[in-house]
């Protein structure tokens, strides 16, 4: 993270300045003259998100209250305001500056999105100026913003952070192997520990989902275990988060269409979502005992590649006949849930950029959820959902929906025809769970091809800020 967040507990007259107002009321003691002041009347009537005035020695941004009526949209309202502050500051080259006015949380939100609007990935590029330029510093002066906030938020920044650029990350760089040096190195900066497997680890556990769909791959895949677990955790079981670690797909031999591939990179967003909320919640330290699995390969239609018709096993037993190989993120994902059981997990929740049913349904707006756990978990991770504006829609598991993956000749059958798309595949992953369970299909909001406020263009770090919102409630209610 470039900007580094501090408290303060003062304004000096020269200090560039951010205001948050409330019913304009605090914005006197800033304004230097009658002319100041009915000017930012006039932009409060014109409902400006952001008024800025040059005052020689320093600039003063006043940031208008939101009108919204839900607290969650007011939250989102200030989110966005920082990313636009972020965007004017950079404009004029201004290194440092404060932040005061408003509430704890109202302070701690703006600077939440104007951090997160800041992110760059231009480490490919010649003559990037990532880090050298724009804001390198920004304050809260609010005497009830603690230390522990500022490195709260700095932490789960820098979770979302890794997670982007993960996603960012081109696959001819950063294969199933370099996945899992990137999860080992967090690890050992972040207090968690991380286990990898080999090829020969995972055919000893009879993983066929996640040998069968590195098959075509020249790389050997990895099965990665991730686990944070403190000495005094609320948890007597591990929370169990799965990560879809596809690091790119062609769609196999069922090939996707050449510009439908530009951005499949991005095809282990939930695998970046798992190591971010791993960093922020083990750095944070929240009292809960978590477990990161994450099966990474690529998908490529080579050597042995598994073609449609085929039969695989996986390492529950079940047999999968495989229709189209580019409904691979199942498979994988489907070992992935088997090996969860060892765990007696109190909850798993998994998160994958499964289908593109789920960007059909709800867009970019959202995650698509769907799972068996109790409707106090569901609505728990509903309630983070709205807190962070990473919002669930919950579609139904319904028991005919079974019916859609029966085969002739296995257990069960990878895709579920052309309706329904994004409930199959769920219900294909529910078929290896015997546990408490949430299924997030993260297509939509992963990597998005302009930026939307404070969510960067690319690579967006979906899934880390609403898992980390998640556990950080449940420590505080239990």
């Amino acid at each position: 993270m470039s900007i580094k967040l501090k408290s303060a507990k003062s304004v000096k007259e020269k200090d560039h300045l951010v205001v948050l107002l409330s019913e304009g009321k605090n914005a006197e003691s800033y304004l230097s003259s009658d002319a100041e002041r009915k000017y930012l009347q006039l932009k409060i009537k014109e409902k400006k998100d952001v008024v800025a005035f040059n005052q020689y020695d320093r600039w003063l941004y006043l940031i208008n209250e939101s009108t919204e009526d839900s607290s969650s949209d007011i939250l989102e309202t200030y989110r966005k305001r920082g990313a636009s502050l972020y965007s004017l500051v950079k404009q004029e080259g201004i290194k440092k500056a404060k932040l005061t006015g408003g509430t704890p949380e109202l302070l701690l939100t703006f600077a939440e999105g104007l951090l997160l609007a800041s992110y760059e990935f231009s480490r490919y590029k010649k003559d990037s100026k990532e880090g050298r330029d724009g804001l390198s510093e920004i304050s809260i002066v609010h005497a009830e913003v603690k230390r522990a906030d500022i490195k709260e938020l700095s932490a789960l920044v820098e979770g979302t952070f890794l997670a982007r650029d993960l996603v960012n990350e081109p696959v001819i760089s950063l294969n199933a192997e370099k996945l899992s040096k990137a999860f080992k190195k967090a690890g050992k900066e972040g207090g968690f520990s991380v286990d990898v497997f080999d090829k020969s680890k995972i055919a000893s556990l009879k993983m066929g989902g996640l040998l069968g769909v590195n098959a075509g791959s020249p790389d050997p895949p990895t099965f990665n275990v991730l686990e944070y677990k403190p000495e005094k955790s609320i948890n007597k079981q591990p929370y169990v988060i799965v990560g879809k670690g596809v690091t790119y797909d062609t769609g196999g031999l069922s090939l996707k269409p050449s510009t439908s591939m530009d951005t499949m990179k991005s095809d282990m967003g939930g695998s970046a979502a798992v190591i971010g909320t791993m960093v922020a919640v083990a750095k944070n330290k929240l009292p809960i005992h978590l477990v990161g699995l994450v099966p990474a390969t690529d998908n490529r239609p080579g050597g042995n590649a598994i073609v449609p018709g085929d039969v695989i096993t996986i390492s529950d037993g079940s047999t999968v006949e495989v229709l189209n190989t580019d409904a691979e993120g199942r498979l994988i994902l489907a070992d992935a849930l088997s090996f969860a059981k060892k765990y007696k997990p109190e909850l798993v929740i998994d998160l994958a950029t499964l289908t593109g049913a789920a960007v059909m349904a709800i867009g970019k707006e959202g995650m698509v959820m769907m799972g068996t756990a109790s409707e106090e978990y569901k609505n728990q991770l509903k309630e983070a959902g709205n807190q962070t504006y990473e919002r669930l829609v919950e579609l139904p598991l319904w028991k005919e929906y079974r019916g859609y993956l029966k085969s002739d000749i296995a257990d069960l059958k990878n895709i579920g025809g052309r309706t329904a798309g994004a409930i199959t595949a769920g219900m294909f992953l529910e078929h290896f769970t015997d546990y408490e369970w949430i299924h997030l299909d993260i297509a939509g909001v992963a990597f998005l091809d302009s930026s939307d406020g404070y969510r960067s263009k690319n690579g967006t770090g979906a899934g880390v800020r609403l898992l980390y919102r998640f556990f950080k409630n449940l420590s505080k209610s239990a």
